[in-house]
């Protein structure tokens, strides 16, 4: 085994997207001397030369783009929901990352490559409340977080100020107001479904999307920062196999990755270790760094890590609007020479807020969309999308785990996911699709179909497409809408205020091992209704500060 220069580093950072970006720029910026590493390619600009302008089409079920993804081995990839052709480069290769599934399988989206899946993220950036981190003492059932929304607050500040957030106050309890660099906007057509719906659900409020400005580096902005610094030291292809431990003190000492393209072995060694990986990654690391000391997979005293893994119950509606043809381009934020303009509607969770006002399920469903946005044909009906993203209850037996004979290119054994819903969660996604088809319906839309990850909730779709098309989309459907199609996945490595009951403490500080950090999503206890990548940035944020101030003291 080879070894990188003899440099101990104060902090090693695995995993460059939300997580990771941001831990670099929280720790460097306090001083300290920062090595990361991630286990996709860099980025170059050709990445991102825009791509010929192609003549606006109507709304489609565009087989042809999927199957050609398909053909350069994106099979898994191909079939998530709002699919854009674009994005097809910052998402893996499914041959090169095999993955297993139990239980009802699930379908995971994910990036490998400088920034991960910021560059094919949606930009939607929300703030959780108590709502999430504290339902339990709310009255609302569900677990309590060891933090609160007051813990995260000035964190959720400090990020919106630097990524750049347009929005709009509402005073939504729910969803707390954020930061704006300036107003969001809504298209005509979108305000005829506000109105609509505001006036026929008095307790549902619609409002424009919460989301992060263009980013002209395309490196992340936490990177950037960071590397200003002069503090910051990156490594891509390097492909994390375990974290190494100080047998002398229990303590983490750095970790072991692999060249991606070599497949040689290095060693990195650094005060403090933190795993921004993603949530299965980052428990499948964790569970490779088994030691004799740490049998059941490194920081697993209490037996729960892995366990409690979740994402959020999807539906998708895709409709026409006939009452508003054409479309409107009315973002305004800078433009971006890559990427769309982005934007659209958004509806905070209605149900079982303040109290209990819905029996049939624990919890409730929000909903993302877009109406009268996507380019369509002068004259053609506008385009209507629209998805509900619902809470799913954390259960102990869905859970990452390794397999115990498959292994990838680079010889680590792959995980093995079990994500299985309940009586609760099929009720929740009944609610969703009906709901999301009664606010379409009123608010005038044809609708093309309508579903979850429970199937269609009719066979009449696309009207309008070939019949071979249309048989392909029924056979396809529940694949493309599994539980995983959300991109909200989060658990595994849950925080808690008792180290018999979770593995992390407030701070995303492993309760076994001092000096090793998690702050993705696995560290979620409870998954609302609310997208987590806002929320995983100021845990990191939170947790840097912690990590910065203790490693000055010595206590790191």
């Amino acid at each position: 085994m080879s070894t990188t220069p003899n440099k101990r580093y104060d902090a090693l950072v695995v995993g460059s997207g939300a997580a990771g970006s941001i831990a670099v720029k929280e720790l460097t910026e306090r001083g300290m001397d920062v090595l990361l590493l991630e286990a996709g390619r860099d980025i170059t600009e050709a990445d991102f030369v825009p791509q010929p302008p192609k003549p606006p089409a109507a709304m489609s079920i565009d087989l042809g783009a999927r199957l050609r993804a398909v053909l350069k081995g994106q099979y898994i990839q191909a079939r998530r929901a709002m699919y854009q052709e674009q994005k097809n480069p910052f998402l893996v290769n499914d041959l090169q990352h095999p993955y297993s599934t139990q239980g009802g399988g699930f379908l995971w989206i994910r990036g490998q490559q400088l920034g991960g899946r910021l560059h094919s993220y949606g930009r939607v950036l929300l703030r959780a409340s108590d709502h999430e981190f504290k339902g339990a003492s709310m009255g609302l059932g569900g677990e309590d977080w060891p933090i609160s929304y007051a813990d995260l607050a000035p964190y959720y500040d400090r990020i919106e100020e630097f990524i750049g957030l347009y929005g709009t106050d509402e005073g939504i309890t729910n969803l707390p107001d954020g930061k704006y660099r300036g107003t969001s906007l809504l298209t005509e057509a979108e305000k005829h479904f506000k109105s609509t719906v505001e006036a026929r659900w008095s307790g549902r409020r619609v409002v424009p999307w919460r989301y992060a400005a263009p980013n002209p580096h395309r490196v992340p902005l936490g990177i950037v920062a960071a590397r200003a610094t002069g503090r910051l030291t990156t490594r891509t292809d390097a492909i994390v196999r375990r974290v190494t431990l100080d047998p002398k003190t229990g303590k983490a000492n750095g970790v072991v990755f692999v060249d991606r393209h070599t497949k040689k072995e290095h060693r990195a060694q650094a005060d403090v270790v933190l795993l921004c990986a993603s949530t299965i990654e980052s428990v499948r690391l964790l569970l490779n760094s088994a030691t004799d000391g740490h049998p059941d997979g490194l920081a697993n005293s209490s037996g729960l890590l892995g366990r409690y893994f979740m994402d959020q119950t999807p539906s998708l509606l895709f409709g026409h609007d006939p009452h508003h043809p054409g479309f409107e381009t009315i973002d305004p934020a800078p433009p971006d020479p890559y990427y769309p303009p982005v934007g659209g509607v958004y509806i905070p969770q209605f149900d079982n807020v303040e109290e209990i006002t819905n029996t049939r399920f624990a919890h409730g469903w929000a909903m993302q969309g877009t109406v009268g946005r996507l380019p369509v044909p002068e004259g053609s009906p506008g385009t209507v999308g629209l998805m509900g993203f619902g809470e799913m209850l954390p259960y102990r037996d869905n859970r990452i785990t390794l397999h115990p004979r498959r292994k990838d290119a680079w010889g680590i054994p792959i995980p093995r996911i079990r994500l299985s819903i309940t009586d609760n969660e099929r009720a929740l996604m009944r609610a969703q699709v009906a709901g999301l088809r009664d606010m379409a319906e009123a608010s005038g839309f044809r609708v093309n179909f309508a579903g979850s990850a429970l199937g269609l909730d009719s066979r009449k779709v696309w009207p309008d497409a070939d019949p071979l098309s249309r048989a392909i989309f029924l056979l396809g459907f529940k694949k493309s809408m599994a539980m995983g199609a959300a991109i909200h996945e989060c658990g595994g490595a849950r925080m808690g205020s008792d180290p018999k009951t979770s593995v992390l403490n407030a701070y995303n500080q492993t309760w076994d091992v001092p000096n090793l950090f998690v702050t993705d999503a696995s560290s979620y206890v409870t998954n609302g209704a609310v997208g987590p990548t806002l929320t995983i940035m100021a845990l990191t944020a939170r947790a840097c500060e912690y990590i910065a101030d203790q490693h000055a003291t010595g206590a790191l």
